[in-house]
């Protein structure tokens, strides 16, 4: 009884986020005639701009059209990320050039420019297919669900006299609207295809930005990193070694005057704490150490790992397929990156039960956590995935976070094997 109790509200859970975003997709599929509009008549601008670029306004009216065409692009981006769940990355701004002859020159060799010309010229098909899909689904689904009640008041004599056509109306308006959302969501595939490929990052702009933002983030990493490092060799292991010449120093001073009885018994004890001291010390120091390389990735990447899963709080599944073993610093990668995920599955999660796993094929190692926990996780939640993201990065390595409400939640970070 309990365990189906429980059930509903999960599945309350579950279906939530399916009508959310249907009705996302829902005004997406009606905005985008207008939108695809507005980009034709900016895309027959710039084609006539371009018929005319041998006379005095047409370069000009050339100029204007890209970057108007490229600020239509970014609104679309942004309605294709907010409705449609496209996952599409900013481009690089537009960067001009002194001078009107520099901004036309810029203007015309904008690459992102004219990729969203480009889309707004094709378009326009894959708008009209989204938006006739979902007016049917949903328009005809909601006239044949209210089919009895508008028979009745247009006083209709065949289907007001019989009751089984205007049931059987409403019967198919119910199934067109259950399966409304997934229909439209197939319809947008087009859309959703157009808004990845033309208005993101050209492709090799795409890894100049990315690569970019790996070196501003290891940057900073290395920044905080030496900074932390600084900070505990001052505050830890600096004034202890302090404490410990104090202490040495009062010793010495102390067996100088070796003559009294009670000095040697004080040097000794002085001696003692030094010593405890300096062990402690040394303590500190390996562990400074073991936080720069894990000792344990001398065993191996895989041995590091079954440490890890074993040590972990909550229980841990292992699986390892690694007849490859990646570069020291792929190790070292994968190795902190599983260390906070496991971390953040004990103290964050509230589950019961988790999976590490490793794999290495196709020049890629693949490490992957998932935790049967409450979901929710995202990257811009927190420092540590973030914190990740920045770490993976500077070896073009990427990290995916799939944690819905209620879970599961599913880390997956790729590596290259070797850089």
């Amino acid at each position: 009884m309990e365990s189906q109790a429980g059930n509903g509200p999960r599945r309350a859970a579950g279906a939530a986020p399916v009508w959310a975003r249907a009705w996302r997709e829902l005004i997406y599929a009606l905005v985008t005639p207008l939108m695809a509009v507005i980009g034709l008549v900016c895309t027959v601008v710039v084609a006539l701009s371009v018929v005319s670029a041998a006379g005095v306004v047409g370069l000009p009216l050339l100029a204007l059209g890209v970057p108007a065409a490229r600020g239509l692009g970014a609104a679309n981006r942004r309605l294709a990320r907010a409705l449609a769940g496209v996952r599409v990355a900013d481009p690089a701004p537009f960067r001009s050039r002194p001078g009107l002859a520099g901004r036309i020159v810029a203007a015309l060799g904008d690459l992102t420019g004219w990729r969203a010309v480009i889309h707004g010229l094709v378009r326009l098909p894959a708008a009209v297919l989204a938006f006739t899909v979902a007016a049917g689904l949903w328009g005809g689904g909601l006239v044949l669900l209210g089919c009895p009640l508008w028979c009745r008041s247009a006083a209709l004599p065949v289907l007001a006299s019989y009751g089984w056509p205007g049931a059987a109306a409403s019967a198919a308006g119910a199934v067109l609207l259950l399966a409304a959302p997934w229909g439209v969501h197939l319809a947008l595939a087009p859309e959703r295809l157009l808004a990845r490929t033309l208005l993101g990052p050209a492709p090799g702009e795409a890894r100049t930005l990315r690569l970019e933002r790996a070196r501003a983030m290891a940057v900073d990493g290395a920044a905080a990193e030496l900074r932390r490092i600084e900070r505990d060799l001052h505050d830890g292991t600096a004034a202890r070694l302090v404490t410990l010449a104090m202490r040495l120093g009062m010793a010495l001073e102390e067996l100088e005057h070796a003559d009294r009885p009670e000095r040697p018994a004080r040097a000794r004890t002085l001696v003692e704490d030094a010593h405890r001291d300096a062990k402690e010390t040394l303590a500190e120091l390996r562990d400074l150490i073991r936080g720069i390389h894990p000792p344990a990735l001398g065993e191996g990447l895989e041995t590091a790992l079954a440490t890890l899963a074993a040590r972990s709080p909550v229980p841990v599944r292992f699986d390892a397929d690694l007849p490859e073993r990646p570069t020291p610093a792929i190790e070292a990668i994968a190795y902190f990156c599983a260390a906070e995920l496991l971390v953040n599955v004990a103290r964050h999660s509230g589950a019961r039960r988790a999976v590490l796993g490793v794999r290495a094929s196709d020049g890629l190692l693949t490490l992957l956590v998932r935790d049967d926990g409450a979901g929710g996780a995202a990257m811009n939640a927190g420092s540590g995935l973030r914190g990740l993201a920045g770490r993976v990065a500077p070896v073009d390595g990427t990290i995916d976070v799939h944690s819905p409400p209620g879970g599961p939640t599913v880390v997956t970070v790729e590596l290259p094997l070797h850089v």
